[in-house]
């Protein structure tokens, strides 16, 4: 008997590891010739490999169930095909189709690994390529080439995304699906993200609390990281970037590897920036900034489970343009090093990611720690706040055995914060606090008929603040007594994506959403830069109920989209001026709600003329107006915008190769829906100019870019700029040169 047990279990072993699951095949375009260098891509996975020079590939180690494969060549379609898998060999050969307009790109943020046309939530997709984005120092800057997306500024270092007029503690930042914790919640505050090592960056428009809990109200960025190198290769890249308007230099090195099971990664890079000029030559003082970063993945995969681990830190000192900073600066001089009135901000971020795989089911586990520290300073050795933020985050995922035309999943996320005062500072704008989070959720999705799929789904979350009393009670002006809030939510969604045919695809979604009020809300007390902030802890939660509905058509060379929204936020928090002063003279800002409504839609249009497929023609326009019950306007709420953008293409084009010339506008019309603590704000019309293309010598090939932006030097200011209080222009013409080197210093070409 014992003989017959270890005969039987040899046979199941044999049976386990020789039962492994291979795709092989071969990618072709549509007259059957061999594709070298496409792209295969198993994003559940982190894995991939390109076609060899007669356009074979292969993938071992793939786990058994459903994968989705993504297959993509410069120049073609995406193709993504779904294959179930049970142990064994299959051949899937693929012939892409040329294009010259955007393909539909795979998503990670709608939870469901899904192309861009198969979520009912809107999600654009931004892809980080040097030669289609602008060169700028302001990161924020390059991800409004979105519509609908815009960014509240304070000179080239300080800068916060808006999505559809919402922006700070209405929008959740992800540090690649990982929420992203430095004290998001003020516009002096920076976004803190390197854009590299980042591919391509994720935007959800509207809520998404169903997915992402509380501060995602109004959207969701997401910068996703750059994929592993293919399997067997070991790769990298030297970028630098000049700017004429700041004297900024940036540097960034990284490295990537990959072997059958591991792969590795790393990456260091620097910035400095001195004072920006505004428009007509003078520079703005104090908006001087640099900064450092350093990234470390790795990762481990085999077809039971991928596992991958994540470093990132960031360390970034910001001068802020402040009514005594200036006078300061002025007396001494243009410089790079911040030395009074900066923030200095660094933050630890330690996250994994990984993937069971169970046959038909699929468990992911992910967690995280964080840890930023924020300086206030005020001079060479006056630091006014100095805080801690700790913060870590779990999720679990269940997704359960599903088709072709479904998906089921169940999870529970959660997170525990904790911020602290350290030193004993002057100032407590925040006092120590412990804030909880835990919800579950779950999520369905059907495909009827091969055209309509419906998504769905319902969260619950129960979050609690705790804080410790600061100062004592006899002084009124400083004492903040303990607070210890909980509150409890249901969201929720309901959405569609109808494929009346290949070409033509409608959305439509309606979703609730919440967010409670935070901590700097709730307990604000302080001075914080040029204005004393007061919380109110009888806030109560924001909830929002919003309906969004689009419609895409695309052909070979000319893809059109447009889409509305309708968001009513009940008890929306926002910060405004009470018309007094502290005894010093400080204006004194307090938080306040009021029942609001945002409205509005985006458009975009986009050509190649198909005797001219060399030509490129797009243009956008964005468009949102945001009232409060009482009619007054909200503030932070952009302009309508206008973009246009001439792209012409040309293979060989003196010695640049695949070179490009391009020419973009932006219009702004006057913004006089002004919330009653702003002013109206003029139009303003800017040009930039770009010219680039690959240079190859010997070997070595080098993607260079020269830009030119705001090219005449025009005077404005943008109705999201907080530099307009002081009496400043946004920045003036600036020559940007953008340098690229990749190399490779192995690769296998069996895969």
């Amino acid at each position: 008997m014992k003989k017959v047990c270890i005969i039987c279990f040899m046979i199941f072993m044999y049976h386990i590891t020789n039962a492994q699951n291979k795709i092989t095949g071969k990618i072709t375009d549509q007259d059957n010739l061999s594709l070298t260098g496409a792209t295969i891509f198993v994003s559940d996975m982190k894995i991939g490999t390109v076609s060899d020079k007669n356009g074979y590939y292969q993938l071992i180690n793939l786990p058994n169930g459903k994968n989705r494969i993504q297959f993509s060549f410069v120049g073609y379609a995406n193709r993504i095909e779904t294959v179930e898998l049970n142990g064994e060999s299959i051949e899937i050969n693929i012939k892409l189709k040329q294009t010259a307009v955007e393909a539909d790109e795979v998503v990670v943020s709608g939870i469901y690994n899904s192309t861009q046309h198969d979520n009912a939530v809107k999600i654009d997709v931004l892809k980080l390529d040097p030669h289609s984005v602008k060169t700028t120092p302001n990161f924020s800057e390059v991800l409004t080439q979105v519509p609908g997306v815009d960014m509240i500024s304070k000179g080239s270092g300080v800068s916060k995304p808006v999505i559809r007029g919402l922006s700070m503690n209405d929008i959740l930042i992800l540090n690649n699906g990982v929420r992203f914790e430095n004290y998001q919640y003020s516009d002096h505050h920076p976004l803190g993200i390197d854009q590299f090592g980042i591919e391509n960056v994720e935007i959800i428009k509207g809520p998404a609390s169903l997915l992402y809990g509380s501060d995602a109200i109004g959207g969701v960025i997401n910068f996703i990281k750059e994929k592993p190198a293919p399997v067997g290769s070991i790769i990298g890249d030297y970028n630098m970037q000049l700017f004429s308007n700041s004297l900024g230099l940036t540097n960034n090195l990284g490295i990537r590897g990959s072997t059958k099971n591991f792969y590795a990664s790393i990456r260091i890079g620097n910035i400095t920036n001195a004072d920006y000029l505004q428009g007509g030559g003078e520079f703005v003082p104090n908006t001087r900034f640099k900064g450092t970063s350093f990234n470390l993945n790795t990762g481990f995969n085999n077809s039971r489970m991928s596992l991958n681990l994540f470093y990132d830190y960031g360390i970034h000192k910001i001068g802020l343009a402040e009514a005594d900073a200036i006078d300061y600066v002025k007396e001494r001089g243009r410089g790079r090093n911040p030395e009074v009135y900066y923030m200095l901000l660094n933050t630890h971020l330690l996250s994994t990611q990984n993937k069971i795989f169970l046959n038909k089911f699929k468990l992911e586990v992910n967690s995280a720690y964080q840890k930023s520290g924020l300086i206030h300073s005020e001079g060479p050795s006056d630091i006014a706040i100095d805080m801690s933020l700790q913060t870590i985050t779990y999720e679990t995922r269940l997704y359960l055995p599903s088709t072709k035309k479904s998906e089921y999943i169940i999870g529970f996320q959660g997170f525990n914060q904790t911020n602290t005062n350290l030193h004993n500072r002057q100032t407590q704008l925040l006092p120590d606090a412990t804030t909880n989070n835990y919800s579950a959720f779950g999520l369905l999705q059907y495909t009827f008929f091969g055209k309509l799929k419906l998504q769905t789904g319902v969260r619950y979350d129960n979050k609690s603040i705790s804080t410790q009393a600061v100062g004592l009670p006899a002084d009124p002006m400083s004492y903040r007594e303990a607070l210890d809030k909980s509150y409890g939510s249901f969201s929720g969604s309901f959405g569609a994506t109808y494929n009346l045919s290949e070409k033509l695809l409608f959305r439509a979604n309606f979703a609730s959403a919440y967010r409670t009020p935070n901590l700097a809300e709730l307990t604000s007390n302080g001075q914080h830069e040029t204005r004393y902030e007061i919380g109110d802890n009888n806030l109560v939660p924001e909830k929002a109920y919003e309906t969004d509905f689009s419609i895409h058509y695309h052909k070979e060379n000319f893809t059109f989209e447009i889409a509305g929204f309708y968001n009513m936020i009940n008890h929306y928090i926002f910060i405004s001026p009470t018309g007094d002063t502290t005894a010093s003279g400080i204006n004194i800002f307090r938080y306040r709600q009021s029942n609001s409504v945002l409205f509005g839609g985006e458009a975009d249009l986009h050509i190649h003329p198909k005797p001219m497929e060399w030509l490129h023609f797009e243009t956008t326009f964005s468009s949102v107006i945001g009232k409060q019950e009482n009619s007054d306007y909200l503030p932070f709420i952009p302009a309508h915008k206008l973009r246009f953008e001439l792209r012409a293409e040309k293979e060989n084009l003196l010695f640049l190769q695949k070179a490009f010339v391009s020419v973009f506008t932006s219009t702004a019309f006057n913004q006089n829906k002004a919330a009653p603590d702003e002013t109206t704000t003029k139009g303003y019309t800017l040009l930039d100019l770009s010219i680039g293309g690959n240079i190859k010598i010997e070997n070595q090939l080098m993607s260079v870019s020269l830009s030119a932006n705001n090219l005449f030097d025009k005077k404005y200011v943008d109705h999201l700029s907080t530099l307009k209080e002081v009496g400043f222009y946004n920045p003036g013409r600036n020559i940007a040169l953008n340098l690229k080197i990749p190399f490779g210093i192995i690769r296998n070409d069996k895969n």
